[in-house]
Order: structure tokens, then sequence, then C-alpha cells
């Protein structure tokens, strides 16, 4: 492959580094801007919810604008460019948002009814967290400056700026302040500034042909059939890949025996992890705060159903 082959792959993959990026902050912002909703309304505030969750609805059309759905679980590489104007779309959405985290931070953080439900409640420490295998917010809510992004940079995340910020009690008001906070970064990095580009390379034995092509050329059909009937043979070992998602170090574990199909694979949620630590969190507590516990947890129990 010539060199110029080369430095085109990865100025390409540079470009859906950026965009993958992009949609994982998108996704953080969708998380805590619901988690946040949540924890205010189970100890007594509504407002906020609908807030919030107005909010919520302009990031999902930008999903929904992206690839059509509001969510999209696909696995792999970027498919396709995003559509015109879109950046300058959520440039616009995100530089208005810091206004409505001023408005949810007057409202609830110096509320003293807010304050009685979740200061010294369900708090741990760094060293309880860490040999319950904490991460995300669940951790730094204890003033452990941990984040995968900062210390083990995946993506883009070592070229752009941002904190990481933490907390000192590790109970359930710290972690609302760190999520709120974690919101502030996020926007930091929407507005960041995208390289120009293209999202595709041009061989069709790497990247899916567009079905234009297909209807073109046998060849582009018998690459797109191989590539979704067959895939591609992974060399014999195993990896562990992990991800600083919203709700904590989301992992994969990889063994692969030479073929196109994993011979194990392991997926480590992070929310089966923080909700098995709910009796030192609910430790010489109400039945009442375990409500806001869960909350601060931010679990989906559709996950952690074993």
């Amino acid at each position: 492959m010539s060199q110029n082959a080369n430095n085109d792959q990865e100025k390409f993959k540079h470009l859906a580094k950026y965009i993958r990026t992009l949609f994982s902050e998108i996704t953080r912002l969708l998380n805590h801007l619901a988690e946040a909703s949540f924890l205010t309304l189970d100890v007594g505030a509504i407002t906020p919810l609908f807030w919030l969750f107005e909010e919520r609805e302009k990031l999902y059309e930008i999903c929904e604008r992206v690839c059509g759905s509001r969510m999209h679980c696909g696995i792999g590489g970027v498919a396709q460019d995003m559509p015109l104007g879109l950046m300058d779309d959520i440039h616009e959405l995100v530089s208005k948002l810091p206004e409505r985290l001023d408005e949810l931070e007057y409202l609830v953080t110096n509320n003293r009814l807010f304050i009685a439900r979740t200061k010294n409640i369900g708090p741990i420490t760094a060293h309880e967290a860490l040999n319950r295998g904490f991460s995300s917010v669940m951790l730094r809510a204890t003033g452990e400056k941990w984040d995968i992004r900062k210390v083990m940079p995946y993506e883009v995340y070592d070229e752009l700026e941002f904190d990481v910020p933490v907390g000192a009690n590790g109970d359930v008001y710290d972690r609302f302040i760190l999520r709120v906070a974690e919101m502030r970064q996020s926007i930091r990095l929407l507005l960041d500034k995208m390289p120009p580009g293209e999202v595709k390379v041009d061989d069709n034995k790497i990247s899916p042909p567009t079905r234009a092509e297909m209807k073109k050329s046998m060849e582009s059909l018998i690459c797109h059939f191989k590539l979704f009937s067959r895939g591609f043979n992974v060399p014999p070992g195993s990896t562990y890949t992990a991800i600083e998602h919203p709700k904590g170090e989301f992992g994969v574990y990889l063994v692969s025996d030479g073929t196109s199909k994993p011979y194990r694979c392991r997926i480590r949620p992070p929310r089966f992890i923080h909700l098995s630590g709910m009796d030192d969190l609910g430790r010489n507590t109400f039945l009442a705060d375990v409500v806001a516990i869960l909350a601060s947890i931010d679990a989906v129990f559709g996950d952690v159903d074993r």
C-alpha cells in the first residue's frame, strides 16, 4: 500500500474518531440529564424533570438526524458523514445548555430539603469503592480522580481539553453535583472543532460499499456479501478493552481463535458492580433513603438482571 493511501486512511480514521467521540459525549449528556431528573424526582422535586427532558428531546433529535433513530446501538465504524449543518445546530444547542444547568443548580443544590435528603446519605470511602470495583461518578465522588478518558485515552480524548471533577464525601449529594459538573465538561468537548474530511476509505474490502455502487459493480456486491456474511478473520489472542461509559467502566473481554467469530465474549457492565455495593451504601440509613441511593447509582435493572 502506498504512503498516500496510508495517509488517507489515517485521515479518514481521525475524522471517524472525532464523530464517535462527539456522540459519546452527547450520550453522556443524555444519560446525566435523565439521572439528574430521576434523582430530584425521587426526593420530591418534579420541576427539573420537565426542564431537563426538554433538553434531552433536542439531543435525541440530533441523533435522529444522523441515523434515523433516537438511539443507535450499532457496533463498528462510522457508516456515513454527518448531515450538512448538523455541527452548527449542535453548537447552538449545547451553547445554551449551561443556562439550563445554572437554573437546575440554583433550584436544587442549595435547597435545604434536597440537602437533607442527599447530604451524608449513602456515603462510601475511596478504599471501599476501590475494593468494590466502583468506577466513573461512583468512584470519583469519593475523591479518586480516575477517568479512563484521561488515564487510558481512546478515540481522540488525548487531543481534547477537559477536566475531571471529583467529590469528597462519596454521598448522594456529591454524585449529583459531579454529574452536573460532568455535563459542563461534555459541553466543553462538544464545542471543540471537528476536522474536515471524509469518514470512509474507498477500499471495499475494508469498508462496505454503498448501495449505489453495488447496483453498478459486481465486485462491490461480492465485497459487501463477504463482509456481512463472513466478516474478517481476527488473529488468535485475547483483549480487554474498556471505555468511560456515563454509568461507569464498560469493558469487553474477547478471545479469538483465529476465525471471524469470537471464541469467548464477556461484557463487564458497570451497573451490576455498583448495585452489588448497596449493602455498604444503604447501611445505617432509613428505608426512604434507599430510593435516593438507588437513583444516585443510576442503575438500569435490565442490565443487572442475571
